[in-house]
Formats: structure tokens, C-alpha cells, sequence
């Protein structure tokens, strides 16, 4: 069997590269790139290693642990101990992550199951389903696209759901509670009174409406013309002046709530002091949440415990 050495060579360097790449992400370390392929030049100095010197330590288990410390040390410098178990579990995590993704997708086109001549189920034979380097070499960074692309959607959902929280509104002695976004970017003041604006959705608000209010409502802010509110929300409505993202002014129609309550890190936060925008449609389209809260409530309304 012919062993090409410089290509088994080449598609290591350009896996452990990928892999430290992504090891780098997760961690959110400042490393720089030539450094992490430095680290990745060490790595696959493992593959002559291993062919010429089948029988040296770094081909045991130990071995590799300890070469796998020296990878990242080559590749991310060494600053705490603490931070090298997590580099190097992160490391390892990757490895795992996408070499059972390969394998996952290997299988997937892939019928590893067959009847043999007596009839008995078997799991291929000789030295199974061998994995061709052209499907390494495409599937591997398909694989890491995906990998990387759901850990980063994971790090935002986290910190979106982080500033998640219960929200109770009273209006007209009903009351409905939601889940409401704390949003840092939310300054949003009605200049007459000073109060803060909170924005909720259509979806949560026409639980307060009939479907001919509700509509007769979206007509009176389209044509910013107050005479067309129905006359029992009349009381309840007025305009508040903004400033859009283009610097233009525009109107928002908001209500005018009882009560406004919300249940943040175990806490109650109440208060009356306060405007509740409409928005005529969804704020997200996964719809988990169906409020944008002012972060001013959260230091000048009155709090109880939980």
C-alpha cells in the first residue's frame, strides 16, 4: 500500500487549523492567526510521527494528552492553568463535535447494514465503510460551518432569553400577562410627561380589542387622525413623538395602562407611571417575546419581594 506522506500531512494541517480556528470562537480568545497555525503545524506533526515511529509515547493515550497540551500551548500561549483545561476541553469538544458529525453524515448516505449468505445481520465486514478524503475534505468544512453557526446562535439565544422576564398588564380592569424584552437600546420618553415607553405587539394587545376596534385603531394610526379611535379607547390613547432611524419624526399611538408589573430576578416591579406603544404587527418572528421593556423602569419603579 502506498502512503502519500505530504497529503496525509496537508489535510491534517488543514483540519487541526480549522479546528483550533473554532476552538478560538468558542473560547472568544484575541489569538492571533499565524499563531493558531503555528499550533496547527504542530498538531500535524503527530501524522509522520505516528507512521515513522509507530511505537513512541506521543502514539498512546497519555501521550497524546500531553501533545495535545503542547498544541495549545503552541497555538494560544499559556496564561493560567484554569484557562488551559478550558482551551484544551474546548479543543477536544470540537474534535468530538465534528468528527461524529462526519461520521453521523457518512452513515446517513450510507447503508452499513447487510444480510449475509446465511441470512445473519451483519455490520459490514473486513475493515467496514472506509470515508473517502474527498468526503473529508468537503464534509469537514460543511460540518464546522454548522458547528460554529449553531454555537453562535446559541451564545445570542442565551443572552437574549437573559434578558427575558414575565410581564403582567393591567388595562381597563383586565389583565394579561406576556414576556417581555429588557432592551438597553429602548430610550424611548413621551416629551410632555416625561413617562418611558414600553413597546408591546399586536398579537399581545388585541387581547384588549375587538377585531372592529382593533381595526378601526390601526386606520386612525395610519391616517394619524385621533377622531377615528373608537370612542371608548378615546381616554385611553394618545400620541407620542419619535424620531425614526432616518431622522424623521413620527407618531406612535400609546396606552395609557392601570398597571404595569414585572417579575425580574426575583422581584416585583410595579408601577402606573408609564406608556405602552402599539406596534401593528410582531416584534420577533419566532414570537418569544411580545414586549419591549424600558430598562429606566427597572431602576425607578417601585419594587417588592418576590
Amino acid at each position: 500500500m502506498t502512503i502519500y506522506l505530504d497529503a496525509v500531512w496537508a489535510l491534517n494541517l488543514f483540519l487541526d487549523l480549522m479546528l483550533l480556528l473554532l476552538t478560538k470562537g468558542l473560547a472568544r480568545e484575541g489569538t492571533r492567526k499565524r499563531r493558531l497555525l503555528f499550533g496547527a503545524v504542530v498538531a500535524s506533526l503527530l501524522v509522520p510521527i505516528s507512521l515513522y515511529f509507530p511505537d513512541s509515547a506521543f502514539t498512546s493515550v497519555p501521550g497524546k494528552l500531553l501533545y495535545s497540551i503542547v498544541i495549545i500551548f503552541c497555538a494560544f500561549g499559556f496564561v493560567s492553568i484554569y484557562r488551559m483545561m478550558k482551551l484544551l476541553s474546548l479543543f477536544y469538544f470540537t474534535t468530538f463535535a465534528i468528527g461524529g458529525g462526519l461520521i453521523a453524515i457518512h452513515f446517513l448516505f450510507q447503508n452499513p447494514f447487510g444480510l449475509s449468505m446465511s441470512g445473519v445481520l451483519t455490520f459490514n465486514s473486513g475493515y467496514g465503510d472506509p470515508v473517502s478524503w474527498l468526503f473529508v475534505f468537503i464534509g469537514f468544512p460543511c460540518v464546522w460551518l454548522f458547528t460554529k453557526s449553531r454555537m453562535d446562535n446559541h451564545v445570542k439565544e442565551k443572552i437574549r432569553y437573559d434578558q427575558q422576564c414575565p410581564v403582567t398588564i393591567q388595562l381597563k380592569d383586565q389583565s394579561y400577562s406576556t414576556t417581555g424584552y429588557i432592551d438597553s437600546g429602548n430610550q424611548l420618553v413621551d416629551p410632555l410627561t416625561k413617562k418611558p415607553v414600553i413597546i408591546c405587539d399586536e398579537m399581545f394587545l388585541k387581547q384588549w380589542f375587538s377585531d372592529g376596534e382593533w381595526e378601526s385603531l390601526r386606520a386612525a394610526h395610519e391616517n394619524l387622525q385621533m377622531e377615528e379611535v373608537p370612542d371608548e379607547w378615546g381616554n385611553y390613547i394618545q400620541l407620542v413623538p419619535y424620531q425614526g432611524v432616518q431622522g424623521k419624526s413620527m407618531f406612535l399611538f400609546a396606552l395609557r395602562p392601570e398597571k404595569l408589573t414585572i417579575y425580574y430576578e426575583g422581584q416585583i416591579i410595579s408601577t402606573s407611571n408609564v406608556l405602552i406603544g402599539i406596534q401593528f404587527a410582531g416584534l420577533v418572528k419566532d414570537q418569544s417575546y411580545h414586549c419591549l421593556l424600558h430598562p429606566q423602569i427597572l431602576k425607578l419603579a417601585v419594587v417588592h419581594s418576590a
